[in-house]
């Protein structure tokens, strides 16, 4: 992309343009993706990579907002690096972008630190949409995956039907939004220890083991409108 084609986005949006890595072991969906993207105002292409190893290089390198991540690559898949990125603390959001939505490809993705989770048929404002929220931290899952997740997670739960008190429900609304626990504890004026401490107990209320799956569970239950 030209200096001239990201003014012309920053222009548009009157902010910074999305900064952007695609990663895909196939070169058509790579060439598409950074068509899509390189024509809509907003978005920079800033590479692409053709597995999950030269993802953790690049990433390192150009350091993007988002990270549009494949799952099944040969010479490395998608879950090992969303896992080292998170691992590593690397500032990019990954957004999932892939064919397959079966439980052994979704938990896996959300639980190694996925922000979102996509299918690639979704359309292409739908996918514009969901790289912003990622952008900003928001979890994002496509209805199919969301309707997979909640019941993978609900699944071996016991009873857990207890309810969230008032503070816990706060937080969560709070986690629902794409805020740090750090500006969880700021906006509620209490220790991240806390937040921390309300994170876990949630999270075994609604028997669930990380953010996004809480919050697919609250939409589910009607906690979160």
């Amino acid at each position: 992309m030209t200096e001239d084609a990201a003014a012309k986005g920053d222009a548009a949006t009157g902010d910074a343009p999305i900064t952007l890595l695609i990663v895909d072991d196939h070169p058509v969906v790579r060439d598409g993706l950074r068509g899509m993207f390189e024509s809509a105002p907003g978005f920079r292409v800033l590479g692409e990579a053709s597995n999950g190893v030269e993802a953790l290089s690049l990433a390192a390198v150009l350091d993007p907002d988002v990270i549009l991540m494949d799952l099944r690559m040969p010479g490395g898949g998608g879950v090992d690096a969303i896992r080292a990125l998170t691992r590593t603390g690397a500032r990019a959001k990954v957004l999932v972008l892939t064919t397959y939505d079966t439980d052994s490809d979704t938990l896996p993705a959300i639980e190694a630190g996925a922000t979102g989770y996509l299918l690639k048929d979704a359309p292409r404002e739908e996918l514009f949409t969901a790289v912003r929220a990622a952008a900003q931290g928001r979890t994002v899952l496509s209805p199919a995956v969301a309707s997979r997740l909640v019941s993978a997670v609900r699944a071996p739960r016991a009873p857990g039907n207890e309810p969230l008190s008032a503070r816990e429900r706060e937080v969560l609304a709070l986690v629902a939004k794409g805020t740090s626990n750090r500006e969880i504890a700021r906006e509620l004026f209490i220790s991240e220890a806390t937040v921390k401490t309300h994170l876990t107990h949630l999270y075994a209320k609604l028997g669930v083991k990380d953010r996004a799956a809480a919050v697919a569970v609250a939409y589910d239950r009607g906690i979160l409108g």
